[in-house]
């Protein structure tokens, strides 16, 4: 029994000792000397290492290795060149004996997701007494979606925010409070905002930002939202700060560019502040002020250790042991402002530039710096006044625009403040100061007082203008000090209209700015393969693109079938089974010309426009004499101008008194167009007027359509054949300027001839007008003759507009 007692007594010390052993054997076989795997000494080289690594790599890679031990060997060799290859890593072996597999947070290469951050999860390290790190960082920092909105997005355009996404049952989150701790509390010191999202609480705002994993890590500059997708580690999250600044915040300035860069005053209406430092590289503090102040000043950087800036260092006596500030404002020979400290603090910074941040006589630009140099007055304040110069940026307002400066440089008080516009840039302001529009006038001074934001001042006009004399300095100088006695003399108000402003960019430069930072979302998104986030805006792209691609698809093939379509007729000639003009889809063309070309026929043109006229194409002639020539083409081109457009329809006139009798043959050959024409026999026949008739001739068919003028008053009863009638005088139209009235009266009734010309073009090219078809057209014997020889001349061609024709 006591045996057994023994035995029992010691057994649960065996088991004891056996787990120390046991864990002592794991932690012996967890312990990686990446010095020993690599075969390297602790002083060797980035270089020696890497191209051990190289070697070991290829020696024991599993593919070429076939060993049993060959895959752990080289998931140890690659594990010692990741301790290694980081400086960091490798400093923390050296002093603590840790490798990967015990740092708090984790390894990890660039261009993985916002949300894979890389971290050792085993349950062992978890540090769940570090309770205190994580109230830290939720209680102080946290956001509400309404903070967000309404003072982060904001704030953004003045400082950049880094952002962190975090949750309650979050481990991962864990892992990385003691290095976001660490750079919270240094990144916050420079000027960098910092939040806590919660998704527990605030699952809209981490919406809003597209965060949907935590723990994530992002970043807001000018209201746009960029995540963090490297290892969390210091140095990358301050880089990632550094690089949501704009690129081009500070100038490197040298003896080359000194110049340059300090008489840039002017023209950009800035001070320029020079930073004078040993370190190579602009400190961070100092591109996160240039961001915060970059609508008041503009920055440079001075490298005291470049050779190419020993003359500045003389020029102004930099103490190279300390960094130094120094301001420029209209003269660049003496800063007006100088700073030197060891360790400059942002506090320090933010006061020298906030009491620099103006030049000493500032150009009105925009609404922003006019309500910040004249502010609107307030009763429990002192009165603030601006004197203002109304001037213009010629040269010849150089000499009193210098002595306006020179004067507020010798008079300048709390109270005052001097500023100029000119004129050219700010008209709007400027009329409504001067009460005039005249660009031409003097320069001249006011001074005023702004009484509410809505524009309301109070303000008096310096007599006499400036010219910068003497007596112009004095003058304005009673005036200030009567200002100071007695505000009422300030006896003028008006309203002022917003200014303008004059640096805003150009619309398509901000769009290239947009379509810039579009890209490169995009490109961002899809090298870390942030796709949850980009679906949205791909679909917009794609649908744009398949919108547009359709779009032009379906214009391809309906032109390919017009074309297919219109060359078959063109090569036919026939445009409808009955040969009208009107089922052509030319004929419902827009006129393309602004003017109606006529050709006369004769025996030059006779075959061209008629005996060989294409088929498909007729040729609308108008019968007319000398005396009625000029009212009838007049006439003629209005009825016809909308007609233009097709292509199938020629226009011609015919001379009644040169080629009567080619008209008398060709009414012979249409036997239906003599019965139509009249009743009476043949002598009467030939007493007909033909004037204002129109005849459509198709050359290739050999047909015509006939249009008779309305009846005038002069000629028997009568219709337009196919035209339709009109029955009654005109000989009660009063006569025209001082033309007798039986001539008034017959050019009024010539003219009416054609009132119903429009409705018969209409069917004639609907193919609805009749047809008297003839069996040849007259020949050589009959061609266009005067008094029986065949004509020798040139033909007439008139070009008839609306209103007029010429030849």
């Amino acid at each position: 029994m006591a045996r057994r007692t023994r035995m029992c007594l010691t057994f649960p010390g065996i088991v004891v000792v056996c787990l120390l052993l046991l864990v002592g054997l794991v932690e012996t076989a967890n312990k990686v000397d990446p010095y020993n795997i690599l075969g390297v000494t602790k002083s060797a080289s980035q270089t020696e290492i890497k191209k051990v690594y190289k070697r070991l790599a290829r020696e024991w890679h599993p593919d070429k290795n076939k060993n049993e031990g060959a895959e752990d060997m080289f998931i140890k060799i690659t594990k010692s060149y990741e301790i290694l290859s980081n400086e960091e890593k490798r400093a923390n072996y050296d002093r603590y004996g840790q490798t990967d597999d015990t740092q708090p947070y984790g390894h990890g290469h660039y261009g993985h997701g916002h949300d894979q951050f890389y971290f050792d999860e085993s349950f062992f390290h978890f540090p769940f007494s570090n309770k205190g790190s994580q109230e830290f960082a939720d209680s102080k920092y946290a956001l509400h979606f309404n903070q967000y909105v309404n003072d982060v997005v904001p704030d953004s355009f003045k400082r950049p925010y880094l952002i962190k996404i975090t949750s309650d049952w979050c481990f991962s989150c864990i892992h990385i409070e003691p290095v976001w701790k660490e750079v919270v509390l240094e990144l916050e010191a420079l000027g960098v905002g910092i939040g806590v999202v919660d998704v527990g609480y605030e699952r809209r705002l981490a919406n809003h930002l597209g965060a949907h994993r935590t723990p994530s890590i992002l970043g807001i500059i000018n209201g746009k939202v960029t995540f963090f997708h490297y290892a969390v580690v210091k140095e990358h999250l301050r880089q990632f700060v550094e690089d949501l600044l704009p690129q081009r915040l500070v100038e490197k300035v040298t003896d080359r560019n000194d110049l340059q860069f300090l008489n840039s005053w002017h023209e950009q209406n800035k001070p320029h502040v020079l930073l004078f430092d040993q370190v190579p590289v602009v400190p961070l503090l100092y591109k996160l002020t240039a961001f915060a102040y970059k609508d008041y000043v503009q920055f440079g950087y001075v490298d005291q250790g470049l050779s190419d800036t020993a003359n500045l260092l003389k020029q102004f006596n930099i103490n190279t042991y300390a960094p130094t500030m120094l301001v420029f404002k209209e003269s660049i020979d003496k800063p007006a402002g100088i700073i030197q400290a060891k360790g400059m603090k942002k506090q320090v910074i933010d006061e020298f530039i906030l009491n620099n941040k103006f030049l000493l006589v500032p150009r009105l630009v925009n609404q922003k710096l006019f309500d910040e140099l004249c502010p609107v007055k307030q009763f429990h304040r002192r009165r603030k006044y601006c004197v203002l110069l109304i001037t213009g940026d010629e040269e010849s307002y150089t000499i009193g625009n210098q002595a306006f400066l020179s004067f507020a440089y010798t008079n300048t008080q709390e109270v005052v403040r001097f500023a100029y516009v000119y004129q050219r840039l700010q008209q709007p302001l400027c009329d409504t100061l001067l009460k005039t529009k005249d660009s031409t006038q003097p320069p001249q001074v006011l001074i005023l007082e702004r009484r509410n934001s809505a524009g309301n001042v109070l303000y008096k006009e310096v007599a006499g203008g400036w010219n910068g004399t003497d007596k112009n300095k004095q003058r304005l100088l009673d005036e200030l000090q009567r200002l100071q006695k007695d505000p009422s003399i300030l006896n003028q108000d008006a309203m002022l209209p917003e200014l303008n402003n004059e640096f805003a960019s150009m619309f398509l430069i901000r769009w290239i700015y947009t379509a810039y930072d579009y890209l490169t979302e995009i490109i961002d998104d899809v090298l870390h393969n942030n796709w949850r986030e980009m679906m949205p805006l791909l679909s917009l792209i794609f649908s744009a693109l398949f919108i547009l691609f359709g779009t032009v698809v379906v214009q391809a093939f309906s032109d390919s079938s017009e074309d297919g379509k219109s060359k078959p007729k063109a090569k036919d000639g026939a445009t409808a089974e009955n040969g009208s003009p009107g089922s052509s889809s030319t004929s419902s063309r827009p006129p393309k010309k602004n003017f109606v070309e006529v050709t006369e026929l004769t025996d030059i043109t006779y075959t061209s426009n008629l005996v060989k006229l294409r088929p498909g194409h007729m040729n609308v002639v108008l019968v007319l004499t000398d005396a009625s020539k000029n009212v009838l083409l007049s006439k003629f081109a209005k009825e016809v101008y909308s007609f233009t457009g097709s292509l199938t329809l020629h226009f011609s006139f015919l001379n009644l008194d040169k080629h009567s009798a080619w008209m008398e043959t060709l009414l012979e050959f249409a036997q239906d167009a003599m019965q139509i024409d009249t009743d009476e026999d043949d002598g009467a026949r030939h007493k007909i007027d033909y004037t204002g008739y129109i005849l459509a001739l198709n050359g290739h068919k050999k047909y015509l359509c006939l249009f008779r003028p309305v009846y005038t008053g002069e000629e028997g009863p009568g219709g337009a054949t196919g035209g339709g009638r009109r029955s009654g005088s005109r000989e009660d139209h009063p006569p025209r300027r001082s033309m007798p009235r039986s001539r008034s009266t017959a050019t009024l009734q010539i003219h009416h001839k054609l009132d119903c010309l429009g409705l018969w073009m209409e069917r004639l090219m609907e193919g609805t007008l009749p047809r008297y078809y003839i069996p040849a057209w007259p020949g050589e014997d009959h061609r266009l003759q005067i008094g029986g020889k065949i004509t020798g001349l040139l033909p007439n061609i008139l070009t008839c507009g609306q209103n007029f024709c010429e030849v």
